[in-house]
């Protein structure tokens, strides 16, 4: 018989603890928080409770709301979906009940967890519990009374950090900002905090209600002195995302009028955003996120990953040192290959320098950084690749190289070892063609900087064995990555699906539109920089390379122009050396380069594709879409020919490795939030104006022909990736 979501048990002691066993996180659930109700009610009419104390199971207090309800509200546009909590259960139940509460909190409480914690009269934790509201990073602002009470126990500028920043905090933090009452042992979590409710019952504690307080709020003007300084910076950061402004908006409400006035502001706050795009588009992500950890014949098939404990890394350059930095980061011990001792020394060099900068920043503490180099070991042979289980290779993109490198690990290294290749464009059957190892080589294609970007794209062929995939999926786990397992094709998914993005812009500057303000558009949708200073920043080589690649492999819809040449020729290589499209000077933001212009001029006119010589005329929009849509229409081909199973795969795989602004759910979430008619219709038009580039699919044109979304899958449709 399945456990129900919430118990009571009422000791002789006079306190019902009130227990949640809702696994994996104690989410609250509707039903959850029926239950929680049910069991409040009940201890509320017995005469044998004096306190109550709440408690998590399975050592975690609560992981906040269900966010799955999120996504059926945002299917139906149904509110009553959503439970009322704020005011009839946070207020009304517990924290204006005739006996006391306390929160026994460990694990986490975060989201609504925290606050049905802060809703108790006091709050335990154990050491090492992490307390937070990150509702902002769902699209909505903390719904149970979060916006009222955080502020009231730790003060308006340490809550409105929390809050915007979705910061988690650890407990002795807590502590010391008086949002925790008391920290603990675990084994003393529910002795003490029982002996806590029974002291508040007693009245030999103080019986306080969190809404009610005002010592740590300051004066009106003070407050919105702190609120105002809070916006100018959201409206700086955020400046596509309604919550920050909602969230500072709320609290003030409850600042100048009161807390109850403030929870009914919130409540009515929250039920506007959780309709909003910015929601939609941010649950999708966080739910996309989690499914990439399932893959259909991996991870359901009984396989157990094995312990990758020594790494090999073939090429100290900027991504060997970048791979190398984020395993030794996670404690796995690496062997640094290269060709001779000034290429070695250099690479030792970066990896030392990412370690330094880290330090810097304080997101990792000297200790660390000097044990994660004590695990990296530089080497000019193979000798000792007879003891590593997994080989990196992160040479230039070149294929006879490649192949002799993967020729001579399959012999200097064991059976067992998977071998990977971080190319960014190569077919894996070309790189492996030498080797008789055809189901240990795998992609594992990391974004630059490697020790820094969240993605890695996990690359199959038909051979690879599913152990090595689940192997290096859990590897990409360890060292703090997603990992997205797609199908093997020039560019694979994320470098093949944007490529039309560069250049559908480099199309439309040889149509006369403005680099300068292509870039600008493309920023204010959210993306960090515009696609000409992006090529300024990868690197011009990057470019070339590339576009022969993808001319090659996709004859007929490709737009090549010679600007980059020119650029090159004209001894620009971006910001490599502080000249490109933009001027780059220390300290300084990128400027952009009005002599870039004569260049631009020659390109244009060797292309010669302005119709009657002229620029075209185009809105703001038209930039936009024009640049996004040839991407949206090369992902539809890219899920049509199976290198994606799910179109979730492709959103999480253009947010974390092309930075596609999270708010609005990744590039096919975005384009079904258009219309697959709208974007077949624009591209249908621009291809009878300016050629194939723009031709419209056949994944696309059917999905606009029948009413169908992007993201719905065929059941005619292959799976190259996930075979």
């Amino acid at each position: 018989m399945a456990r129900a979501p919430v118990s009571i048990d009422v000791g002789s002691d006079g306190v019902a603890v009130i227990k949640i066993s809702y696994a994996p996180v104690n989410a609250l659930a509707p039903f959850v928080i029926a239950g929680l109700k049910e069991k409040y009610n009940e201890a509320m009419r017995r005469d044998d409770v004096k306190a109550i104390v709440v408690l998590g199971d399975g050592g975690k207090f609560s992981g906040g709301f269900d966010i799955n309800v999120f996504q059926q509200v945002h299917k139906t546009g149904d509110l009553s979906l959503l439970p009322s909590v704020s005011v009839e259960f946070m207020v009304n139940t517990i924290e204006d009940a005739t006996k006391p509460s306390v929160a026994a909190v460990q694990g986490f409480a975060v989201g609504g967890g925290l606050e049905l914690a802060m809703a108790c009269h006091a709050r335990i934790a154990t050491r090492e519990t992490q307390l937070g509201l990150p509702e902002l990073t769902l699209g909505v602002i903390p719904g149970f009374g979060g916006t009222q009470r955080l502020p009231r126990l730790v003060g308006i500028s340490k809550a409105v950090e929390m809050m915007l920043l979705s910061k988690l905090i650890m407990s002795s933090e807590g502590k010391e900002l008086g949002l925790i009452d008391a920290v603990v042992s675990s084994e003393e979590l529910l002795r003490f905090s029982k002996c806590w409710a029974l002291d508040i019952a007693e009245r030999c504690k103080p019986w306080l209600s969190s809404l009610l307080r005002t010592d740590k709020l300051g004066s009106l003007p003070e407050a919105r002195q702190i609120l105002n300084a809070a916006r100018d910076g959201a409206r700086q950061t955020a400046p596509n995302m309604p919550q920050h402004q909602a969230c500072l908006d709320a609290v003030e409400e409850g600042i100048a009028f009161g807390g109850y006035a403030g929870v009914l502001k919130e409540e009515k706050l929250f039920n506007e955003l959780v309709l909003s795009p910015t929601s939609k588009g941010l649950v999708h992500v966080f739910l996309a996120q989690h499914a990439t950890s399932k893959v259909p014949k991996v991870t359901d098939v009984a396989l157990r990953p094995r312990h990758i404990k020594k790494a090999a890394v073939i090429g100290g350059g900027l991504m060997g040192s970048g791979i190398a930095t984020a395993l030794i980061l996670s404690n796995i011990f690496v062997i640094l290959k290269e060709v001779n001792s000034n290429y070695l020394e250099r690479g030792m060099k970066m990896i030392s320098a990412n370690l330094r900068s880290l330090v810097t920043k304080r997101k990792l503490t000297q200790d660390k950084a000097d044990k994660a180099f004590s695990l990296l070991k530089g080497v000019l042979d193979y000798s000792e690749f007879k003891y590593v289980d997994m080989v990196i290779e992160a040479v230039t993109e070149n294929i006879p190289l490649k192949q002799s490198i993967f020729s001579e690990i399959e012999k200097a290294c064991p059976a067992h070892c998977i071998l990977a290749t971080n190319t960014s464009t190569i077919d894996l059957h070309v790189v492996g063609e030498k080797t008789s190892s055809q189901d240990r080589i795998v992609g594992a294609h990391f974004f630059s900087p490697a020790h820094v970007m969240p993605l890695l794209e996990i690359v199959r062929t038909g051979k690879t064995s599913p152990q090595v995939i689940l192997d290096l999926m859990t590897v990409g786990k360890a060292i703090k990555k997603v990992p997205v397992v797609v199908g093997n094709c020039t560019g694979f998914a994320v470098n093949r699906t944007f490529f039309p993005y560069g250049q559908g812009a480099g199309l439309l500057l040889h149509l006369g539109v403005d680099m300068f303000r292509i870039d600008r558009v493309i920023s204010s949708f959210g993306m960090p920089m515009g696609p000409f200073q992006l090529q300024d920043v990868a690197g011009y080589g990057v470019a070339l390379a590339v576009g022969v690649e993808y001319s090659s492999a996709f004859p007929g819809r490709t737009f090549t122009s010679p600007l980059v040449q020119l650029m090159v020729e004209s001894g620009r290589n971006g910001k490599n050396n502080g000249r490109g499209y933009y001027l780059y000077e220390k300290g300084s933001k990128p400027k952009p380069d009005p002599t870039v212009q004569s260049i631009i001029e020659e390109s244009r006119r060797r292309v010669n594709i302005m119709p009657g010589g002229k620029p075209i005329t185009v809105s703001d929009q038209e930039i936009l879409e024009m640049v996004l849509f040839p991407a949206v229409n090369e992902a539809c081909r890219v899920m049509d020919e199976g290198i994606v199973v799910q179109a979730s795969d492709l959103d999480i795989a253009s947010i974390l490795g092309m930075s596609f602004p999270s708010y609005r759910g990744g590039l096919v979430f975005w384009g079904d939030s258009i219309g697959a008619s709208h974007i077949y219709a624009c591209l249908k038009k621009w291809a009878d104006l300016y050629g194939s580039f723009y031709k419209p699919s056949k994944y696309l044109e059917e999905r606009a022909m029948k009413g169908l979304s992007l993201s719905a899958t065929s059941t005619s449709q292959g799976s190259r990736s996930r075979l």
